[in-house]
């Protein structure tokens, strides 16, 4: 039985995209350095282009999100290796730029946080450690889960998936290969298939790109459905650190045409909260009413300062 298993793992593996060889790099193994990085380059160009062709479902994707974020659900990402790295990494990122709640994007690695740092060997190969991750986090039917696969077939990615779509949860998978060679029922495939990678099942590269390139519309176009952005610029940022502090001053005299000072005093009065000090300044009101505008707008800045 095992010899069987693993024969038809071999044969899975054989057939995937991301498991070929590229003929346009058969040869970097006696290449200089120059032309080491220019086949790279090459190949790296390829995966925009990919990624556009699937803008409408990653258009609705994010719209379903928002529905659920809206209702209370979380965005929890499921990956092994460098996929997994990648989901905790933009769920991470969340906080500090658009102010979430950490439990509202989070990212879970097959094999957990001691993965982020050493591979986890045997960790995603089994169904059943991703469904108990999906049962520990109490996963309901506003959230959604996010699959992280470059080739699609990853046993722990899957078992989170099953299981959240029992339990009638979003459902989304990002990968590599085409739709076809996917075995799994989800509510939005998002296949970038960009190809053989440069080294031959090397996923950390193009297909990593691509993975990081989609979380990014993920979670910046939900953010921005969500009122976190006013203009093109993040107002929700948490105030964790001097730089992100500094950035927030120069936010508020951008918006507002105040010196430094007045940026500093304008965000104290706001209890340092940038959406509030901009309504408070642009709209010349205190801090409770920028607030309740905010509230009634939905976070909204645009929208809080028509009310007035």
């Amino acid at each position: 039985m095992f010899v069987d298993s693993n024969h038809k793992l071999f044969k899975q593996l054989e057939k995937l995209l991301t498991e070929q060889r590229n003929p346009k790099s058969n040869n970097i193994d006696t290449a200089d350095s120059r032309s080491i990085v220019e086949i790279i380059n090459n190949e790296d160009k390829l995966v925009a282009f990919e990624v556009e062709k699937k803008l409408d479902v990653i258009a609705s994707a994010i719209d379903e999100i928002v529905d659920r974020l809206k209702r209370g659900g979380r965005l929890l990402y499921f990956g092994a290796g460098t996929s997994g790295r990648l989901g905790v990494l933009d769920a991470s990122e969340c906080p500090p730029t658009f102010g979430t709640d950490p439990n509202t994007v989070q990212g879970f690695i097959a094999g957990g946080e001691r993965a982020m740092f050493v591979a986890q060997e045997g960790a995603e190969d089994k169904e059943e450690n991703g469904a108990n991750v999906v049962s520990d986090q109490k996963v309901d039917e506003n959230d959604i889960v996010v699959g992280l696969a470059a080739s699609g077939r990853t046993p722990y990615v899957h078992g989170a998936i099953k299981k959240a779509r029992e339990i009638g949860a979003l459902t989304l998978l990002v990968t590599t290969v085409s739709g076809d060679q996917v075995e799994l029922e989800v509510d939005h495939l998002i296949d970038v298939h960009v190809g053989p990678e440069v080294i031959m099942g090397s996923t950390r590269m193009k297909s990593a790109t691509v993975q990081k390139m989609v979380l990014n519309m993920l979670t910046t176009g939900a953010m921005i459905r969500l009122g976190k952005v006013y203009e093109n610029v993040m107002v929700d940022l948490q105030l964790t650190n001097k730089k992100l502090e500094e950035r927030a001053k120069r936010i508020v005299m951008m918006f507002t045409g105040s010196d430094y000072t007045e940026a500093e005093e304008a965000l104290e009065k706001a209890d340092y909260h940038v959406k509030t000090a901009l309504v408070m300044a642009l709209a010349s009101v205190d801090k409770d009413t920028a607030l309740n505008a905010l509230k009634e707008n939905n976070g909204f800045i645009r929208n809080a300062l028509k009310s007035f």
